[in-house]
Order: C-alpha cells, then sequence, then structure tokens
C-alpha cells in the first residue's frame, strides 16, 4: 500500500490553455486598441508588435473594454476598425513558416498574455 500524498506536497505542471479562439479574440483587440491605423498599411511585423505594445499597456481585459467603450461611442466606425483588426491578427497570428490555423498551437502568443 502506497502512502497518501499530502495535497500540499502536490504542484501543478499545467498552466491554463487558451483556446484558438481566444487567442485570436485577444489579437484583434489588442489590435483595436493599438494606434495602429489601416491607412499606415502595416506588415505583419508590425502588427505583432502593435498587439504585444498594447497587451503590455492595457492587459487584455484594458483592450477588450477599449472596444467595447469605442463600439458604444461610434459604433459605425467600430464596426470598421474590427474587421481590419481581425483581418490583420489572423495575417500577423501566424509566424512565418509556422503553418497556420490547422495547427492553432503554433499561434504566437503576445507578450504579457498571461495579466
Amino acid at each position: 500500500m502506497e502512502p497518501a500524498m499530502h495535497p500540499s506536497s502536490i504542484k501543478a505542471t499545467m498552466e491554463p490553455a487558451m483556446h484558438p479562439s481566444s487567442i485570436k479574440a485577444l489579437w484583434a483587440d489588442a489590435l483595436f486598441a493599438s494606434a495602429l491605423q489601416r491607412g499606415d498599411r502595416p506588415t505583419a511585423g508590425q502588427a505583432r508588435q502593435a498587439v504585444a505594445a498594447a497587451v503590455g499597456v492595457f492587459g487584455p481585459r484594458g483592450c477588450a473594454e477599449r472596444v467595447a467603450q469605442e463600439f458604444g461611442d461610434h459604433p459605425e466606425s467600430a464596426v470598421t476598425r474590427m474587421r481590419w483588426a481581425r483581418a490583420m491578427a489572423a495575417q500577423a497570428m501566424v509566424a512565418p513558416g509556422n503553418g497556420g490555423p490547422d495547427r492553432p498551437g503554433e499561434y504566437l502568443m503576445p507578450v504579457h498574455a498571461h495579466r
């Protein structure tokens, strides 16, 4: 018979997982909240930097709050910006040569995503 383990001696070995759709939403919200503009025709690299900066400054919740505020204040322009943010996030999320949506485990996570 094996000795019983005390609950305090058991250590968690896994971090909570984020679902790929949650990651996509976080990236879109961060781009929406960032200073990056569609008219600047940003590259995927610039979008990744903008996501990391927005998440670093506002955190994931703060990005979502900024999206909600903008949809409340200016719904027409917010719809257009979110369409752009979602499309740009989809391009920027996947590292070059890492596959794509069929391999969601390889999406890049923005810096400070676990606030």
